[in-house]
């Protein structure tokens, strides 16, 4: 029994997109699915399901922050029996060449976070699922979207000190962007053997000085691009990933 999601059994589809925001997650049942039913609204976190690309698909929203994440990743995988989770989510990116909107599909999370402390006895690394990725970036190359493959820093703290935080160090090392889901989403999969990719729109660039302070400077509106680039990209990859699970290819 799930302690935070009041579905019945058979209500959640197999493969599930998430976002943070209960209205964004309502906008995109409303726009893109068919025949969406509503089957959770506990605690804010609306959950539709419905069809895309003719496949059931849920979206569902899961609030922000690792802990969230984490709560609503480990019911959907454990309790309602979710194969694959995709999470379409905002950043801010450190490449100085991103533009507005464009999308990292995060190979793998550093983080900042204390969730895994004293589980391991050394550092776990959460990772997206291939197969997952796979699908996102031939889809993205045939939807003709820009993105980005690779490293994401996910922190607990959007309001960071420069004294206590070296951000400059995470662009130094190759990562792309800052978030703060993704890190609780690779884990909840890693830990039910299940399968997860996070994607995030791009909103804004970070710079960081000397001293370490950040500076966050919102990106200039790009003609004909939205954060429905990203959507109809999750949703893409999570009618494509059904149909292959469907269809015995993976």
């Amino acid at each position: 029994m799930s302690l935070h999601i009041n579905a019945k059994p058979g209500q959640i589809a197999k493969n599930v997109v998430v976002a943070g925001d209960p209205g964004r997650v309502e906008y995109i049942a409303k726009t893109y699915l068919k025949d969406a039913v509503l089957v959770n609204d506990q605690r804010g976190a609306l959950c539709y399901t419905g069809k895309y690309d003719g496949e059931e698909i849920s979206v569902m929203a899961v609030g922000m922050g690792v802990p969230s994440m984490l709560i609503y990743a480990t019911e959907l995988y454990r309790d309602f029996g979710c194969e694959a989770i995709i999470r379409i989510g905002t950043s801010a990116g450190y490449l100085s060449e991103m533009k507005k909107h464009d999308v990292v599909l995060a190979q793998a999370t550093c983080h900042t976070s204390a969730i895994n402390d004293g589980l391991f006895n050394g550092t776990f690394c959460p990772i997206a699922d291939y197969g997952l990725l796979r699908i996102a970036d031939q889809e993205a190359a045939r939807l003709g979207q820009k993105v980005y493959i690779g490293n994401t820093i996910c922190n607990d703290r959007i309001y960071r000190l420069a004294e206590s935080y070296r951000s400059g160090m995470w662009a130094q090392y190759g990562v792309l962007c800052s978030e703060m889901e993704g890190a609780g989403l690779y884990t909840a999969a890693a830990q039910f053997h299940k399968k997860a990719l996070m994607m995030v729109s791009i909103l804004s660039h970070i710079t960081c000085d000397e001293s370490g302070k950040e500076t966050i400077t919102p990106l200039p509106v790009e003609e004909g691009r939205s954060i429905d680039d990203a959507i109809c990209l999750a949703l893409t990859v999570a009618a494509a990933h059904s149909r292959e699970e469907r269809n015995g290819a993976v």
